[in-house]
């Protein structure tokens, strides 16, 4: 019995090692991914926030009606944001869970923040995220992401 666990336990480690990384490495990465985008961001480096993003991505949010289709308005709006004398000054990511199914992982969570004004004063910042990874080229970049107002409970 304790060979056959142990021939079972080994046979489990080399599928994750020859065929790719457990859930929960790629879990840690595409979260690690959307941390460094918006560490990116809050330095008004557009360049950096959108490395780990598809040139067909797509995007909601709530600022818009229609669909956002790729990289290149995405990298538009972005860089125009970041003439704004606002600042992110915080940003975290709450209710975190990632779906992993071969090369696409969803990631979703809650985006808690705070914007801090030219004159100073804090704003909280809240939304209902989806992102949606795929593996390509052998990197995970951001394919989709639906950014979705989080209305204070009444």
């Amino acid at each position: 019995m304790r060979s056959t666990i142990l021939t079972f336990t080994c046979l489990m480690a080399f599928c994750v090692s020859a065929f790719g990384q457990s859930n929960k490495q790629i879990a840690d990465e595409v979260i690690a991914i959307t941390k460094a985008q918006w560490a990116a961001e809050m330095k008004h480096n557009a360049a950096e926030s959108m490395k780990n993003v598809a040139d067909d991505f797509t995007e909601f949010n709530a600022d818009y009606a229609t669909r956002l289709d790729g990289k290149t308005i995405n990298v538009r709006l972005e860089e125009a944001t970041m003439t704004d004398p606002g600042v992110r000054v915080a940003a975290e990511m709450a209710n975190e869970k990632v779906q992993v199914y071969g090369d696409v992982a969803i990631l979703t969570y809650n985006f808690v923040g705070i914007n801090k004004d030219k004159d100073g004063k804090f704003e909280p910042v809240r939304a209902k995220t989806t992102r949606v990874f795929a593996k390509l080229g052998g990197k995970w970049m951001l394919v989709h992401a639906n950014f979705g107002s989080d209305p204070l409970p009444k």
